[in-house]
């Protein structure tokens, strides 16, 4: 599968609202899911994958997987280690030339994110971006669009 032909890790740190997703067992009914990244000294990433559960004010819930990079041309195929035993391939398929948009996929072409780092997402460009997908073959039968609480209403 093609990924994004260079990764600048440090431009990619920080945070991505997740505005696509297909759900994981860790994962359904997320509201409000952002993922986070930072780089280790050790050169790997620590993430934070948090969202609430089943509903804008469910129960929090935050996983901290350890990202490790595989691809160290790219920077762009990486190794999540969950729970410190289960590793999953995590692919970076796409990032906008200003890194405000991101495409991450697994292999399978079964699991797909796609990210940004805003909230809100123009509905036309979630579809160009859902769109790289169907054209890379995915299974998006199972993708779901995230919902983000608005600005107006998190600051409540």
């Amino acid at each position: 599968m093609a990924i994004a032909p260079h990764v600048d890790l440090p431009r990619f740190m920080g945070d991505w609202y997740v505005h696509g997703y297909t759900p994981t067992a860790l994962d359904r009914n997320a509201f409000n899911p952002v993922e986070s990244y930072a780089l280790n000294p050790d050169g790997t990433i620590a993430t934070t994958y948090r969202f609430n559960q089943a509903a804008f004010d469910g129960p929090e819930k935050v996983y901290h997987p350890k990202a490790k990079v595989v691809d160290q041309i790219s920077n762009a195929e990486w190794r999540m280690r969950f729970f410190g035993v289960i590793t999953f391939p995590y692919l970076i398929v796409y990032v906008s030339d200003d890194y405000r948009e991101t495409i991450v996929a697994h292999p399978n072409r079964e699991l797909a994110w796609i990210m940004t780092r805003s909230p809100v997402i123009d509905e036309a460009r979630y579809l160009e971006l859902r769109s790289q997908l169907v054209a890379r073959n995915f299974d998006l039968s199972t993708l779901v669009r995230a919902q983000h609480q608005p600005a107006a209403s998190q600051s409540e």
